[in-house]
């Protein structure tokens, strides 16, 4: 079917992405003969999972600087490399990133095969097609949100908004994008398929206009682009409730190093209460007994719910309690995720 579909070519495509890439930090111009640095690649993508190319491209640039090479990353203490991710939320991607760049440095280099990458710490499917693509020129199509998009929109994928209906259209996209890769080009076609989804079919008022497979785009056709894809409805976040303390000795916070898996796993926080689904009325979980006052409340999104955390704060000069330790605050403030620099700030 894609063979007989001009208007919907890897050609097209291509033209259209050798005129109008965007021009990135981690990439390489289109038709450049010699392939990029996979560990820019695979730093650019695990950045960008989970937010977007102006939020992550000062991160990429800072990580760059600091660590040129995945042997420089390996080498850096988990401590740096969390305290440097700070913003970019979802630590344990930045914990699966340390992790993955020691394996690397001890392989002596990422591998050149899906498989390879697939058994690397934190690297998914759509990951290790997208450094397979770019950095190794393998024929493979990384396939994510926007392009799930394009395709959809494309080919009239997707009108089963029930997860498993989704589930099948999400199969069949993928097949029908890994039909068409170039194999001389598969690097370029994975970043214009990005490019194309990304800022031209966007999900809301989408600029066919400027889309190279205008013509050939069956949602267009219809007048309906942005019934595809039908995704199954979102379910409301559920809301967490619990109780953070700021204990302060002059220039010092207490903070507790949460454990190393689970959300946050590794970082360092105030101390404080179970995040739990009722509402906790009373104060609970201060590490120790002083005259704690309230400061406000902290609120944070995460993935899959949404948390409130009352903040107390007190001063009350001691030594720090087993599984604790005295940070200085600018200290504290760096190393904390969002949600703890949202406590910090309301108390310091």
């Amino acid at each position: 079917m894609l063979e007989s579909s001009p208007d919907l070519s890897a050609d097209s495509l291509l033209a259209w992405y050798d005129r109008h890439a965007r021009d990135l930090p981690w990439r390489i111009p289109p038709g450049y003969p010699d392939a990029p640095d996979p560990y820019r690649v695979w730093l650019s993508e695990i950045m960008l999972q989970q937010t977007t190319v102006p939020h992550a491209t000062p991160y990429f640039l800072k990580f760059t600087r600091l660590w040129p090479r995945v042997e420089d990353l390996a080498a850096a203490t988990i401590d740096d490399v969390t305290r440097e991710w700070a913003g970019l939320g979802y630590y344990a991607r930045a914990r699966n990133l340390h992790k993955c760049a020691c394996a690397v440095a001890e392989l002596g280099g990422f591998p050149e095969t899906i498989d390879g990458l697939l058994a690397l710490p934190g690297i998914g499917p759509y990951t290790a097609a997208a450094i397979a693509a770019i950095a190794f020129r393998i024929p493979v199509a990384p396939v994510d949100g926007n392009i799930e998009r394009v395709i959809s929109r494309a080919f009239a994928i997707a009108g089963d908004a029930t997860p498993k209906g989704w589930a099948a259209d999400k199969k069949q996209i993928s097949a029908l994008v890994n039909e068409i890769v170039p194999p001389d080009r598969p690097g370029d076609f994975a970043q214009a398929m990005m490019d194309l989804g990304s800022g031209v079919c966007t999900p809301k008022a989408p600029n066919c206009m400027l889309c190279p497979w205008m013509d050939g785009c069956l949602a267009r056709r219809e007048g309906a682009q942005e019934a595809y894809p039908a995704k199954p409805q979102k379910k409301p976040q559920p809301e967490r409730i619990g109780h953070a303390f700021v204990l302060v000795d002059g220039d010092v916070v207490l903070m507790e190093r949460r454990p190393p898996s689970g959300l946050l796993g590794g970082m360092l926080m105030p101390p404080g209460s179970d995040w739990l689904e009722t509402a906790q009325m009373t104060r609970t979980g201060a590490p120790v007994e002083a005259d704690w006052q309230e400061a406000g409340e902290a609120r944070h999104v995460f993935t899959h719910f949404r948390l409130t955390l009352k903040v107390w704060q007190a001063q009350k000069p001691m030594s720090a309690p087993q599984g604790m330790e005295w940070v200085n605050h600018e200290e504290a403030l760096a190393a904390a995720p969002t949600i703890g620099r949202k406590v910090l700030k309301l108390a310091l």
